[in-house]
């Protein structure tokens, strides 16, 4: 362990490896054993991360367990069942998705028929830069590239329901905000059929009531249309274009041309979708009235009103103007957010009507969306915010444990409890405070 970290600081790595190390089924790491036993896109990636500085074998190994579930398009499915599990183990399972009867979806891998935000590229490359044996990494980027660029395609193609070059997400599980207020809205829209498909045995931490059958009444809309681009484009009720989601695939396009480069491959396609994509969130996201990036709801073309932690994420745009940068700090610091929140980030405005700081998703502080908006911190040259971040992420997990999520005022731990990626992302956190080249 470097001298750079404190003892309470190697106490805590200590504490986050023993979290990995007890999830992990010898493919992949479970996200939460108890709660949610399968492996989950953005979990995985950001387990990644962790792994890296832990167990780099284990981190390669969990990318290519995910990528096994892609489907034949591209799609990069949110959930990738282990079918060695009773198949009510979770819900919503394999019955609901029916994946094996599609025709893109793999024939020996059990998967959803929804993607969530393609950090995959960007955590790719980040495990490159903290390899010990770059010629072996490099073999391993160039076994993810096509993979990667592939996924990259998909939401290129099949995604771009607006036709105004950013991706659309057509389920509030895709924007891995699950059930962020910023969904209401459309979600009230959607009618219901007669009878509730959600049954008895739903998640403790999850919505219930007339909220989830909304989201399995999207899934099974799509799935009985087969997923098809045309039928998301043209007749589903839900198509909204999120900041953070087209943030996080902005960040990975830039890292896919660095991982091209790295591979031999052509970089500049990859340079091109990441100018077309900042281009576009300043166009369609910005919102100039309130200084900060909104979720567009498609079906009646406007911005969604309430401002969650996902309007911070395109500070994952390198390239994102400073007046921008200035207008998201402030706002990030604010009563809104930060200044009010003794353990920040809330992701929802505390301000804001439908804020619940025990709510899943409705105001909690998670640890991937404090990694991500540090990431970005870091990426603007935000000392002062990411130190912020740094300091009350930490002393969220030295106070509740490595759980699900926090609450924002008393640091409380909600949810499950030894959640991977919260372990995950705080061995990268400190990892990069150890070794400040890597961050």
């Amino acid at each position: 362990m470097s001298s750079r970290l404190t003892g309470d600081e190697t106490a805590l790595w200590k504490a986050a490896a023993r979290v990995l190390d007890a999830n992990w089924t010898g493919t992949a790491t479970a996200a939460s054993p108890g709660l949610y036993p399968h492996q989950w896109s953005w979990d995985s990636a950001f387990i990644s991360l962790g792994l890296a500085r832990h167990r780099p074998d284990r981190a390669e190994t969990e990318l290519l367990s995910l990528f096994r579930g892609q489907w034949a398009d591209g799609m990069l499915p949110h959930i990738v069942f282990n079918t060695t599990l009773a198949r009510h183990a979770f819900f919503p399972g394999p019955d609901l998705w029916r994946s094996t009867g599609q025709a893109a979806a793999p024939r020996t891998v059990q998967t959803s028929g929804l993607t969530q935000p393609p950090v995959h590229a960007l955590v790719a490359l980040r495990l490159h830069e903290c390899a010990r044996d770059g010629e072996s990494s490099r073999g391993f980027l160039a076994r993810l590239y096509p993979l990667l660029a592939a996924q990259h395609r998909y939401l290129a193609t099949a995604r771009d329901l607006g036709a105004g070059g950013l991706a659309a997400i057509c389920h509030p599980w895709e924007s891995g905000l699950d059930n962020s207020p910023a969904w209401d809205r459309p979600l009230a829209a959607l009618q219901l059929p007669p009878t509730a498909y959600a049954p008895a045995h739903r998640s403790r931490t999850l919505p219930t009531g007339e909220d989830y059958d909304r989201y399995v009444r999207l899934v099974a809309l799509m799935r009985d249309a087969g997923y098809r681009p045309e039928y998301l484009r043209d007749s589903h009720p839900f198509a909204v274009e999120d900041p953070l989601f087209n943030a996080t695939y902005l960040a990975s396009a830039h890292a896919l041309a660095e991982v091209a480069r790295i591979v031999g491959a052509d970089p500049v396609p990859h340079r091109e979708a990441a100018q077309r994509l900042h281009t576009a969130l300043l166009d369609r996201l910005w919102d100039a009235d309130t200084g900060c990036f909104r979720a567009r709801d498609l079906r009646d073309d406007r911005l969604l009103p309430v401002i969650t932690a996902g309007s911070f994420g395109p500070l994952l745009d390198p390239e994102l103007p400073a007046a921008h940068v200035r207008n998201l700090v402030d706002l990030l610091l604010s009563a809104r957010f930060a200044g009010a929140a003794g353990y920040p980030v809330p992701t929802c405005d505390i301000q804001a009507p439908a804020f619940d700081r025990g709510g899943y998703w409705r105001g909690p502080t998670w640890i991937s969306t404090n990694w991500l908006i540090w990431y970005g911190a870091l990426a603007h040259g935000l000392p002062v915010v990411a130190d912020l971040l740094y300091g009350s992420t930490i002393r969220l997990v030295r106070q509740s444990g490595f759980r699900e999520f926090f609450d924002p005022f008393d640091g409380t731990g909600r949810g499950s409890h030894d959640y991977s990626w919260s372990a995950a992302l705080v061995l990268d956190l400190l990892g990069a405070r150890r070794a400040p080249q890597a961050a």
